[in-house]
């Protein structure tokens, strides 16, 4: 009973990409579900797919039969409703064959109307009674095998196997004589087993085909900001082991135009998540190849540049400040205001090695001196900044943090004759730690959003650095929203679908 909404929660981890973003054939993010991550799943959710399905009406059931010297005697129970189901144990299990889910020593009550009426030739007048019955079911158990595969770079979900099973039901009358017919009316328990069993199995069946057209309507990728979205293609089939299930998707930034990033190509196409906490929940591993990718993008879409017309030592932007290191710049431009007009000349190069991160950026700095409104360049220096970075958990988010390391530089051009850059070294020392840095982590600590589930929030995170790729582990814990079977029942219909956090 848990399937409706495990699935939906397995699946809007790794929703499907557009089938025109590329490259689909390969992964750069995979995404682990572990024993604990399915059982903290299947308890949860086992709960709400219980929920979401009772008061669970089940068919009238009438019945005739002839007793000797009574004559022919018609009993009918209707109004028969599931209103109350207990789950003591339960559990899913990944194998080579598909996903198995069991629910097993499950108890449900149910309440119903009994309807009682028979003639005989000793009273020539119809005899009947009516009354209402309270009926236990237990030992119940359901299980069903379910098919997961990548279908055009979506996820398909097939019901492979599917039944139900009632031990055993009693049956308790109440109202009319009740006393006088109790024993005649268990002949109905097979009848009500059956119906049980045939409701519960209907009812999985719907479930699983709903979920199936759910997971096709899925949208085709994650908004990151106004920009840009995450390619999140099923780039194989989910692998099944005895203790997890696994999903590579494509992972890479791709512009939300759907205009192509430029490939990438990586030596491991299919990153394997390692957690060395082997009780978390989730582990997500994104190879380097997913941040080169964002930022192959934002400088393509020319993001990566602007005017700085403040900073901390604001006499830096004015020639006078300048008078000792570039004189020239100062005898040709007496106390005139100026800025820097920064940009990137190449997409900054993130390397991610053990337990180290390394970004290599490109920076052609051009200062530009403000004459009588009027904005001249004269001169122009290109940076080659080293930096190290930090990664964090912010919410849901992976942010981080940059921080110098050294850089080199160069005079591309200059109109203001030979510069002495031993003597404007300091001075760029200080733009790049007094503005550069400072902008880049007011934009990096905003993170982007991994892939869980709007209501979900990942705690207890662990990040580990690996060759060419960052791993994250953790558990994720949930906060009651909405009533889930109202939402799934909104999305389904609607095609809206306000899974993701973004």
């Amino acid at each position: 009973m848990a399937t409706t909404v495990l699935f939906i929660l397995i699946a809007s981890f790794f929703v499907s990409a557009h089938s025109l973003l590329e490259p689909t054939d390969q992964a750069f993010t995979s995404v682990v579900i572990s024993r604990q991550g399915l059982d903290f799943l299947k308890d949860l959710l086992t709960d709400k797919a219980i929920s979401s399905i009772i008061p669970l009406k089940l068919p009238k059931i009438e019945k005739s039969v002839r007793i000797p010297f009574v004559g022919s005697v018609h009993m009918v129970l209707s109004n028969t409703k599931i209103y109350e189901i207990d789950v003591s144990e339960s559990y899913v299990k990944p194998g080579d064959t598909g996903i198995v889910i069991i629910v097993s020593g499950a108890t449900c009550n149910l309440s119903m109307n009994w309807y009682y009426s028979y003639s005989t030739w000793l009273v020539p007048v119809e005899i009947s009674d009516t009354g209402s019955a309270s009926v236990q079911v237990e030992g119940l158990e359901v299980g069903l095998t379910l098919g997961l595969e990548n279908h055009e770079g979506t996820l398909k979900l097939s019901l492979m196997e599917c039944g139900c099973y009632v031990r055993d039901i009693s049956i308790k009358l109440d109202g009319g004589a009740s006393w006088l017919y109790q024993g005649m009316i268990n002949a109905f328990e097979d009848q009500i087993g059956s119906a049980v069993e045939n409701a519960i199995t209907k009812k999985l069946k719907e479930g699983i085909l709903k979920l199936d057209s759910f997971l096709q309507a899925l949208p085709k990728e994650i908004p990151v900001d106004d920009n840009a979205s995450l390619n999140v293609t099923f780039v194989k089939d989910p692998s099944l082991s005895n203790s997890s299930i696994g999903f590579e998707i494509n992972g890479l930034f791709t512009e939300r135009k759907r205009d192509l990033v430029r490939k990438y190509q990586s030596a491991n196409t299919q990153p394997s998540v390692f957690c060395p906490d082997s009780s978390k929940m989730l582990g997500i591993a994104l190879d380097e190849a997913v941040f080169n990718s964002a930022s192959s993008l934002y400088y393509n879409a020319t993001f990566m540049r602007w005017i700085v017309d403040k900073i901390p030592d604001q006499s830096l932007l004015n020639t006078a400040g300048w008078r000792f290191i570039i004189p020239q710049l100062y005898k040709k431009y007496p106390n005139d205001a100026m800025n820097l007009n920064i940009s990137f000349s190449s997409p900054p190069a993130i390397r991610i090695a053990e337990n180290d991160i390394d970004a290599t950026v490109n920076v052609d700095l051009i200062i530009d001196v403000l004459d009588s409104s009027e904005v001249i360049p004269v001169a122009c220096i290109s940076l080659v900044i080293r930096a190290s970075g930090l990664v964090k958990i912010a919410g849901n988010n992976l942010a981080g943090s940059v921080k110098l390391n050294d850089f080199t530089m160069s005079l591309k051009w200059s109109n203001i004759g030979n510069l002495r850059l031993y003597l404007i070294q300091p001075v760029m020392w200080t733009i790049i730690q007094t503005v550069f840095m400072p902008y880049a982590n007011s934009h990096l600590g905003k993170g982007f959003p991994l892939p869980i589930i709007h209501g979900f929030t990942l705690h207890s995170a662990l990040i580990v650095c690996s060759d060419s790729r960052i791993i994250v582990c953790g558990d994720v814990a949930y906060k009651e929203s909405n009533n889930f079977s109202q939402l799934l029942t909104h999305l389904v219909d609607k095609r809206r679908l306000p899974l993701l956090d973004v």
